[in-house]
């Protein structure tokens, strides 16, 4: 069962869509419990980083995302939903994250913000979630990023102005910038690979 965590934030209905093409339970839901017992936790986010860390934090979501770490259960963030893992954002003043990622989400240096549309991602090859979606088109909306590599993680990047990560996987982690539920086929096929793993 993939849980979808609502917490006032993301796009929870097209996420729900997107997934339930992989998977034959998908359910949007603030419930501790169900988000706690889920075979994976999918937490969206769109918005200023503070904004949405304050809404995450109000709805209890910190603590579910906490526990799950504490029990290796696997996570898949969605864009400001990635952002949140890192440590901090220079958003609008700096803001804490849950620190889950090393490293801090900064403005891309870009001469049009925001990066809005589709766009190509360099994927190591090791990559699982990646597996059949290389050189494809996701879908970016936003004017942050994570810019340095995690240590230890699958890297993987995008160049829009400079180069940012557009996903990281990391253990039991696994967190995109751009919105695979808008990524059409690709997105499709790189959600389903997601599942598969869980």
């Amino acid at each position: 069962m993939i849980a979808i965590l609502d917490y006032g934030s993301g796009n929870l209905r097209s996420a729900q869509r997107a997934f339930e093409l992989a998977s034959d339970e998908v359910i949007v839901t603030s419930d501790r419990t169900v988000c706690l017992e889920a075979d994976g936790l999918v937490v969206p986010g769109v918005g200023a980083f503070a904004a949405c860390m304050n809404q995450l934090v109000s709805a209890g979501g910190g603590e579910i995302i906490a526990e799950r770490v504490e029990m290796s259960k696997p996570i898949f963030g969605i864009c400001v939903g990635m952002q949140i893992f890192f440590q901090t954002s220079s958003e609008k003043g700096v803001s804490n994250g849950l620190g889950i990622l090393s490293g801090e989400v900064s403005e891309i240096s870009a001469p049009i913000l925001p990066h809005m549309g589709w766009n190509t991602i360099s994927s190591p090859k090791e990559s699982k979630l990646f597996s059949g979606v290389k050189d494809e088109f996701f879908y970016f909306v936003h004017s942050f990023a994570a810019k340095n590599p995690v240590p230890g993680a699958i890297n993987s990047t995008c160049n829009y102005g400079e180069e940012f990560l557009a996903a990281v996987e990391k253990d039991f982690i696994v967190a995109t910038q751009f919105h695979p539920e808008k990524s059409g086929a690709a997105g499709a096929k790189l959600i389903s690979n997601w599942v598969g793993s869980l």
